[in-house]
């Protein structure tokens, strides 16, 4: 069994949407994970794999030294991420066989030129499926997600969670406030580092602070989940909760609820903006989901 160096370091949506291709390698592969720390108990419990655990978000001599020294002696590398820096890390890993994108699918091309494998994929499907063609996975295996969730008991709390923050400022949708209203007490927000501004903005009750188990917990235990291109939302959708996406800038097809693309109010056809999205619109669509 050959040793595989997986890299995708972050961020939380992304990380999911290649849990599945990872898993599909298990039986091949005795597979480490490369990842931002944060992230690295949801690749063990999730994925299965042993993780590696990094802090590259902000670059440093030390923390390049430290990442360089976790990754060497593996015989083959696979980067989802499509970066330079993953790239790199790819190429310290040692690897003979360094799998990548062809350079039309990765978002910093110099990355490619460190991939002496370079697949092509279908951009018309969904990033999911993008991975398991990279991975070389025929069919998305089942993954449970729901044991990453920080309890086994159901709560039975029956709400709607909102989710009004977003890695960027142009993917957040500004009316919440007032699905908030029409919701009443069914409406909880949630939020992250940083996000706890914004979630009072809505008017919402506010949720608790969570770590990452925790807030699968909340996720997992909801009637249903609103919100923009965010992780969260992506844990929702893979912990198997309703769902409503809302999208403006980014492409649903691609980066939509995986298993729920139909659960989606976009204007990345038309405007692409989030402020285009309607609350009669969104209001629709929870009933619609609900039944």
């Amino acid at each position: 069994m050959s040793r595989l160096l997986v890299i995708r370091l972050s961020a939380l949506g992304d990380v999911i949407h290649t849990i599945p291709a990872v898993v599909g390698l298990r039986e091949r592969h005795e597979i480490a994970w490369v990842v931002e720390a944060p992230y690295a108990e949801l690749v063990e419990v999730v994925a299965g794999v042993r993780a590696i655990p990094v802090s590259l978000r902000r670059w440093s001599m030390r923390n390049i030294l430290d990442a360089r020294s976790a990754v060497r002696g593996f015989d083959a590398a696979i980067d989802f991420q499509g970066l330079v820096k993953s790239a790199l890390l790819a190429r310290a890993s040692g690897a003979k066989y360094r799998i990548g994108f062809a350079k039309e699918f990765v978002r910093e091309r110099p990355a490619a030129w460190l991939m002496n494998h370079r697949r092509h994929i279908d951009p018309a499907r969904h990033v999911v499926e993008w991975n398991l063609q990279l991975a070389g996975v025929e069919k998305a295996p089942e993954v449970d997600f729901k044991k990453f969730a920080l309890s086994t008991q159901h709560s039975g709390l029956r709400t709607v969670i909102l989710l009004p923050g977003a890695g960027k400022r142009q993917k957040q949708w500004p009316h919440f406030r007032e699905l908030a209203k029409r919701l009443g007490d069914r409406a909880l927000a949630a939020w992250g580092p940083g996000e706890e501004e914004l979630a009072k903005a809505t008017g919402a009750r506010l949720a608790p602070p969570t770590n990452l188990r925790e807030l699968a917990q909340l996720l997992r235990d909801a009637a249903l989940v609103v919100g923009g291109d965010t992780g969260p939302l992506h844990l929702a959708a893979a912990l198997g909760t309703p769902v409503v996406g809302l999208y403006g800038p980014t492409n649903p097809a691609r980066n939509g609820p995986y298993g729920q693309l139909g659960n989606v109010v976009e204007t990345y056809s038309t405007t692409k903006s989030m402020a285009s999205i309607g609350v009669d619109d969104v209001m629709r669509k929870i009933g619609e989901v609900l039944g």
